[in-house]
């Protein structure tokens, strides 16, 4: 019996030509490399631990400090677009540092980032909880837990697309997702359970436990697989990324307090657009770019990675009003706030944790959509809210909203980074990371100039009533985030991880 008859027949399958042997083995090949991680990595959910660890106290940062800005306001007596920048200016280091993570992969071991990232937080955050009563080293502190934050966050994806087979993607990116989206809704929680009892310093040593343990498993577990390569840097494509990434996120958050027609806010603005410009148009002529701007041309990879970017500026733009509203326009005490904000964020991580196998089982396609119109309906909610609604209905509308979100981003995610093969990866996780970043600053700036807005239009009105004013006019933006996501969610279409080009 002729071979390709043997193995036809090993696998119940009668040929009719010798193309059918071909097919075989193709799928058979194709079969095996979707259970099959390229660098051997014997324990390789011990091997991410801290990376994971590390990621979700960066993500925890980002919005703990929401519940807060009433009381640091009045401790330090410094108006809301001053201590607005304890939260876009942690983003704006993370953008800024973010865009070079795939350079620096290429001159640093793994290890050697990952544990470099955790000390930097971990100083940044004894910094922040010794600080004296003075903003600016609270905000330098802040600024450090940023250049850790930066070099995780996209570490924890790249090496996950690297130690973990493809067949098992989708629930792997599940707990990034998890990471990413839980952090965000439980940290308004944790920070008004400690503000209950503490002050705002305790905000920051509640972090250095869990630096530890990162530390712990970064040293013990943690293996290199990146490839060192001692690319030479681009030194214009460094100083166009700084200006561009730095001064998008700055300008928008200085019309949050001297106005978007400011001269400066538009000075400021103009130099950082024309920067990005020459950024992108340098990356897309160099041999080898600082970060690979081509892979936008995959439409998989472009709308996927567009999608994980408004759903994370709708997680921040809500969940920075959200909290402020329970205070200043339901008039709870802080601790009272946190555990109101907790049952959104149970479910936050309950979605996050099977949004992953969704995609799995169905793709994209189906979750990403019903996810945000899931969240559209718990965000109309709150636009119709005021300082007589009851705490019931509110806490509802944000247990909608925490299942719409994540239900969304994970197979997005997935999604994008699946559709491209192993040394586009790190340049993908890089560029969903970093745009990440750079809109949730960006929207964080945005919503605080709509906050203000809407209060300064409350003529008359009572505070309560002013800040649901503004509040509203917050949230049309965070609307507007979920219908732009809609829209790009009808061109996306499923497919298998099996589809995933090889490196």
């Amino acid at each position: 019996m002729p071979t390709y008859e043997k193995m036809a027949a090993s696998l119940r399958w009668r040929p009719v030509c010798l193309k059918k042997e071909i097919i075989i083995v193709q799928n058979t090949s194709t079969s095996a490399s979707v259970h099959r991680s390229r660098p051997a990595v014997p324990h390789p959910w011990l091997a991410i631990a801290a990376l994971m660890i590390g990621a979700f106290v960066g993500m925890l940062s980002e919005t703990s400090l929401n519940i807060a800005l009433p009381n640091l306001m009045e401790s330090f007596q410094i108006p809301a677009a001053t201590v607005q920048w304890l939260v876009t200016g942690y983003m704006l280091v993370i953008g800024i540092v973010l865009p070079f993570s795939s350079l620096i992969s290429k001159w640093f071991t793994t290890r050697q980032t990952v544990i470099f990232g955790l000390v930097a937080f971990l100083a940044g955050s004894v910094v922040s909880a010794m600080a004296p009563p003075t903003f600016p080293v609270l905000l330098t502190g802040r600024l450090i837990q940023g250049i850790g934050t930066g070099l995780i966050l996209p570490l924890m994806f790249t090496v996950a697309m690297l130690i973990f087979p493809p067949a098992r993607l989708g629930t792997v990116m599940g707990m990034c997702a998890l990471v990413i989206m839980f952090a965000p809704a439980i940290g308004p929680t944790l920070t008004g359970i400690i503000l209950g009892k503490l002050t705002w310093h305790w905000i920051f040593w509640f972090f250095t436990p869990f630096l530890v343990v990162a530390l712990i498993f970064a040293v013990c577990f943690l293996k290199n697989v990146g490839t060192i390569t001692h690319q030479r840097p681009d030194l214009a494509s460094i100083l166009e990324s700084i200006v561009g990434f730095g001064g998008l996120v700055g300008g928008v958050s200085l019309a949050s307090r001297y106005g978007w027609l400011s001269p400066v806010t538009l000075i400021i603005l103009v130099v950082a657009l024309v920067a990005l410009v020459l950024y992108i148009r340098r990356q897309l002529g160099l041999e080898h770019p600082v970060l690979n701007l081509r892979i936008f041309s995959i439409p998989a990879f472009r709308y996927g990675a567009t999608l994980v970017m408004l759903d994370f500026a709708v997680i921040l733009s809500s969940m920075y009003l959200l909290p402020q509203f329970l205070q200043r326009g339901l008039l709870l005490p802080v601790a009272m706030t946190g555990i109101l904000m907790l049952p959104g964020g149970a479910i936050n991580a309950l979605v996050s944790a099977f949004a992953g196998r969704l995609y799995d089982g169905f793709g994209a396609r189906m979750p990403v959509r019903c996810g945000f119109l899931i969240a559209l309906v718990g965000t109309i909610i709150l636009l119709f809210t005021s300082p007589h609604t009851p705490v019931a209905l509110v806490v509802a509308a944000h247990i909608i909203l925490m299942i719409g979100c994540p239900l969304a981003m994970s197979p997005a995610q997935t999604y994008a980074l699946n559709s491209l093969n192993g040394p586009q990866s790190g340049d993908g996780s890089t560029i969903i990371n970093t745009m990440q970043q750079i809109v949730g600053a960006v929207a964080t700036a945005i919503t605080t100039s709509l906050l203000a807005m809407g209060e300064g239009q409350a003529a008359g009105a009572d505070k309560a009533q002013a800040f649901t004013r503004g509040t509203h006019c917050g949230l049309i933006f965070t609307l507007v985030l979920i219908l732009a996501a809609l829209a790009v969610s009808l061109k996306v279409r499923n497919f298998s991880h099996a589809e995933r080009p090889e490196a």
